[in-house]
């Protein structure tokens, strides 16, 4: 007799243990199509894996790992204050902070990432001296653009201001998706719209957004690799790619990078799973089913579950 798995919807039942033959043939496919994946890998030597051993801890691909995070890092910094900055002023009644905010919105997700990066290369060629004074007035100080925004920063301000733009709106989608009740009982406790935006809105507007930011983040990884546009050259993918003209041997060393990439992205997602489970709190949609499986194994149960859970 077949056993039964009660279904987390009452009233339906879901059989366990019942042979399905398509299902067992697609996973003998899936299974042997992988066995020969796994098996070109490993005989194939145009891949070069004695090369790929040789310098999966070199030095400079080290160096590059740790420029390559940095790069994320300070690059994900900025994006994440100009966005929060953007969306507030989205939802400003003012329509000058609007303006400002659609226009920045606007430009730095039109055009592509590439494209500013070389615009923000040649920044010291637009501009070579920058200044701070009163417009048409006289002049604070000046410096030297060149000394200031190096190869590094010229990169990492046009990542962080290119995320910016889109995260803008990732966090404004999150911060209407708190009901219009939170804010206006908390105005009625008294409490400033700052106060309000920083201990009741944004925390629970971080359950939506850090999904996102998470796969935000884990892109702004991979795009460090087009800072050569700045030119920026300490970066995993230029490390990799000056090996590889050195050696004649693009495919070992693109699969050095590509492993590093992983391993990094890998930590990034368990630190994503962490801190969704963290903003997840009291939304919990497991305890939920196993309460309601219970109720539908059992109907008698449903008068010891308490109304208010403490």
């Amino acid at each position: 007799m077949a056993s039964h798995h009660t279904d987390p919807i009452p009233g339906r039942i879901r059989e366990r243990g019942v042979f399905h033959p398509g299902t067992w043939i697609a996973a003998v496919i899936v299974a042997v199509l992988v066995a020969m994946f796994i098996h070109g890998l490993i005989t194939n030597t145009n891949y070069q894996w004695d090369v790929v051993n040789d310098y999966i801890r070199d030095v400079n691909v080290v160096k590059g790992v740790g420029w390559t995070l940095l790069l994320t890092v300070l690059a994900m910094a900025i994006g994440i204050v100009l966005a929060v900055t953007a969306a507030i002023m989205r939802q400003s009644e003012n329509p000058v902070l609007r303006s400002v905010a659609w226009a920045y919105i606007f430009v730095f997700r039109g055009i592509p990432v590439y494209t500013q990066l070389v615009f923000w290369g040649l920044l010291a060629v637009l501009y070579p001296k920058l200044s701070m004074g009163v417009p048409f007035g006289p002049e604070f100080f000046k410096f030297d653009t060149s000394d200031i925004i190096t190869a590094f920063w010229a990169a990492t301000l046009g990542l962080g201001f290119n995320e910016g733009a889109y995260l803008a709106e990732i966090v404004r989608s999150g911060l209407e998706s708190v009901d219009e009740g939170q804010h206006e009982a908390a105005r009625a406790l008294g409490m400033k719209h700052s106060t309000v935006l920083r201990r009741i809105i944004i925390p629970q507007a971080m359950r939506v957004i850090i999904p996102p930011l998470g796969n935000e983040t884990i892109g702004m990884l991979k795009t460090t690799s087009l800072v050569l546009a700045v030119p920026f050259t300490l970066d995993l993918q230029y490390a990799t790619n000056a090996i590889a003209n050195r050696l004649y041997a693009p495919i070992p060393l693109l699969i050095v990078a590509a492993l590093w990439y992983l391993v990094v992205t890998s930590v990034l997602m368990v630190g994503q799973y962490f801190l969704e489970r963290y903003f997840g709190r009291g939304f919990d949609k497991n305890r939920s089913s196993k309460r309601i499986q219970k109720v539908a194994s059992d109907p008698s149960k449903l008068s010891k579950i308490p109304e208010v859970e403490q």
